[in-house]
């Protein structure tokens, strides 16, 4: 062991978003800070630098390559436009590294904020010795004890493999691996429902790559259902293909260096094989707290999810102790709300306000090649709780304007907004599926938290033509059965 101890007001465990914006905000209201963050290569060797899960191998990096792919949509919309565009191939070792470049700049960037704000950061995994107390090691071995008066756990979660299949692991990729690789995944297998497997698979095939998404079950579950299957039409309508009620059960590797995949179809029973250069599993999270020790400290978690048990001041069952972001149980796994969480955490800790963080309406979109923004319940969601005839939903179907000249197909562009019946019918839900959808959803948000109406959005002007304005335009509901269908402007 080290020889003395190092004594901190908070340590925090975890450098990723949750953990990095509660560190610099305890430290700016005088706190002395101490944060420990360290990457376990993925199983195929992948690490990355500070920052967390959304700047490495999330967020940041699925926009770019949503980006990219969205720019091929536009290429092949140029002519339309009169632009003499000559066929055009995606070359991905640019694209990967111009991406990849410009992580590393974020985590570079991450350690001068710790530093400007002293925050002491160690690179080590840690691990509770006491309630008060974690242990370090660093990659060299060289254990470090720290002990702090409060501690907020912050490591969030990594991809699940699905060991139970053979070959798994040893063949297999995730998305802690696929916006770092340096060559094109070629033809790519994606095994998975979640908005992870969909983000991947719709840019794989804006980037000209032949991908099939493998589906057990549903699609997006725990979003709206409606515009999953609308998601998902879009996105086979562009040309990426779908094994639904289908289950992988090997994959091996043939003498070319091809990988063979064996599955099952659920509902025939039957056995189908094919071929592929890559197998992504996009097949759901699992929380970092296995080697935390958390028994150590007393700190009790959610058998079933393994997720830390947190109440609403993100507390755990040791009042010193805090989990925030996708570790704490019961929160939504969002970059945005594990900032919020922390920054508030660290000001109820500084003793600067008792605001506790509100997981209600918080916004999000899936970044597929057709965006879904929404914010608030889901119909599903709103029926459950309200009551069918307590619930108005109007909804359109609508032609974005930058459609028309290049003659795209827009029969999934829709919106909902989900309301309670009795006026003036506050807005329960929001759904958008279109360009720029979480541009679009944003703004609503805000109304939304408000308390808005049907009655107040219905007299907000909309900005034309802009598909943003087709929300302030839903006049048909879905009890009058009439035609959702928008024509003219």
């Amino acid at each position: 062991m080290e020889a003395g101890r190092q004594d901190y007001d908070l340590l925090v465990i975890g450098g990723g978003s949750g953990g990095l914006a509660c560190a610099k905000e305890a430290a700016q209201l005088g706190k002395k800070v101490a944060v420990v963050d360290y990457v376990e290569p993925s199983p195929r060797g992948t690490r990355w630098g500070l920052g967390g899960t959304c700047v490495n191998v999330g967020c940041i990096p699925k926009k770019l390559m949503h980006q990219a792919a969205l720019l091929g949509g536009m290429i092949q919309d140029a002519p339309h436009y009169g632009w003499a565009v000559q066929p055009v191939l995606h070359d991905w070792r640019t694209m990967a590294e111009a991406v990849q470049n410009y992580v590393k700049s974020l985590n570079w960037g991450h350690r001068v904020q710790l530093q400007d704000r002293k925050v002491k950061y160690f690179n080590i995994k840690a691990s509770f010795v006491n309630e008060h107390t974690v242990c370090g090691v660093a990659k060299d071995g060289k254990e470090t004890l720290l002990s702090a008066e409060h501690i907020v756990i912050a490591t969030g979660g990594r991809p699940k493999y699905p060991t139970h299949i053979e070959g798994a692991l040893e063949y297999g990729i995730t998305s802690d691996d696929i916006f770092w690789l340096k060559e094109s995944p070629g033809k790519t297998l994606v095994v998975g429902a979640s908005y992870v497997a969909l983000e991947c698979a719709g840019f794989l095939t804006g980037l000209g790559l032949d991908t099939t998404v493998m589906i057990r079950s549903i699609p997006l579950r725990g979003f709206d259902q409606q515009m999953s299957s609308l998601v998902t039409e879009y996105m086979a309508s562009r040309g990426t293909r779908f094994l639904r009620g289908c289950t992988p059960s090997r994959v091996r590797r043939l003498p070319d260096g091809q990988l063979q995949v064996t599955w099952e179809d659920l509902t025939s029973g039957k056995e189908d094989t094919g071929t592929f250069n890559t197998v992504l599993w996009a097949v759901g999270r699992i929380p970092e707290t296995r080697s935390l020790n958390l028994e150590k400290a007393g700190v009790n978690t959610n058998p079933n999810s393994q997720k830390i048990l947190v109440d609403a001041q993100e507390t755990t069952s040791v009042p010193h102790i805090y989990a925030i972001g996708d570790v704490a149980e019961g929160r939504p796994e969002l970059t945005p709300t594990a900032i919020m969480a922390g920054k508030l955490l660290a000001q109820r800790l500084c003793g600067r306000s008792s605001d506790v963080m509100d997981y209600d309406n918080v916004p999000t979109t899936v970044f597929t090649p057709l965006e879904y923004g929404c914010v608030g319940l889901s119909e599903e969601e709103a029926v459950a709780r309200h009551g069918e005839e307590h619930v108005e939903v109007y909804h359109a179907y609508y032609k974005p304007l930058e459609f028309t000249v290049a003659e795209r197909d827009a029969s999934q562009c829709y919106i909902k907004m989900v309301c309670l019946r009795k006026p003036p019918q506050l807005v329960l839900g929001l759904h958008f599926l279109g360009p720029n959808a979480g541009e679009v959803t944003q703004g609503f948000a805000l109304g939304i938290k408000c308390g808005a109406s049907y009655a107040q959005v219905m007299r907000t002007v909309g900005i034309h033509p802009t598909c943003a304005e087709e929300v302030a335009k839903l006049r048909i509901s879905k009890r009058s059965g009439l035609d959702p269908t928008v024509t003219g402007c």
